[in-house]
This record gives C-alpha cells, sequence and structure tokens, in this order.
C-alpha cells in the first residue's frame, strides 16, 4: 500500500520553529516531486511549497518565502519542511503529496497529485 506518513506538527509560540517530515512507505519518493499543503480552520487548501524529484527546484507560496525551506533525503525516503518564524497564520494541517509533475507550489493541479499524506497539525499561539 502507497502512503505518505507526515509527522513533527506541534504547538509553537509564534517566531518558534517546527521541521515537518513526509515518509514514503510502500513506494520510493525518487521519482515524484513532492508538495506540501495546508489547510486552516474554515479555509481552503493551499499550496505551501513544492520540490522537485531530484530536489533541484523549489518554489513557495509568497506567504511563506523566507521563512520556510523544502528539502529532501532520497536515501531516507523521506522530505522535510523546515518552518521558522512561524506566525499565528501559519496554524492549519499541514499535507504533504506525490506529484507525478513538479509545478508551481500554489498551482498544483489535482489531477497530478498520487498519493496524499494524512496530515499533521502545526498550532502557531502564544
Amino acid at each position: 500500500q502507497l502512503q505518505l506518513v507526515e509527522s513533527g506538527g506541534g504547538v509553537v509560540q509564534p517566531v518558534g520553529s517546527l521541521r515537518l517530515s513526509c515518509a514514503g512507505s510502500g513506494f520510493t519518493l525518487d521519482y515524484y516531486a513532492i508538495g506540501w499543503f495546508r489547510q486552516a480552520p474554515g479555509k481552503e487548501r493551499e499550496g505551501v511549497s513544492c520540490i522537485s524529484s531530484s530536489g533541484g527546484s523549489t518554489n513557495y507560496a509568497d506567504s511563506v518565502k523566507g521563512r520556510f525551506t523544502i528539502s529532501r533525503d532520497n536515501a531516507k525516503n523521506t522530505v522535510y519542511l523546515q518552518m521558522n518564524n512561524l506566525k499565528p497564520e501559519d496554524t492549519a494541517i499541514y499535507y504533504c503529496a506525490a506529484l507525478k509533475f513538479f509545478a508551481l507550489a500554489t498551482r498544483i493541479p489535482s489531477s497530478y497529485v498520487e498519493v496524499w499524506g494524512q496530515g499533521t497539525l502545526v498550532t502557531v499561539s502564544s
């Protein structure tokens, strides 16, 4: 069974940091671009960041640019999202997805998604 398992969410104070992980289970992530998405309460899901299969290309939503960093370790079959200088508006459930193709994070077509993770909750609050 093909699965993506996110971890690393939690409660953090504003300006704090968290690192989310997205691990592949039952398949190798090497051939997939990976997207990170988030859905805040009462809002639609939005794309946050995307990384190519090789890791050589990345892009970010304007709202997180300069604060979040996406990376991957194909040897560990894992993709990461380092989140620094967190703000209350970053509070959301964060999902990763294996994509057929690399795309702009804010414009990933649903048809590109092969596998979704189950999500991990990030709460930024003092």
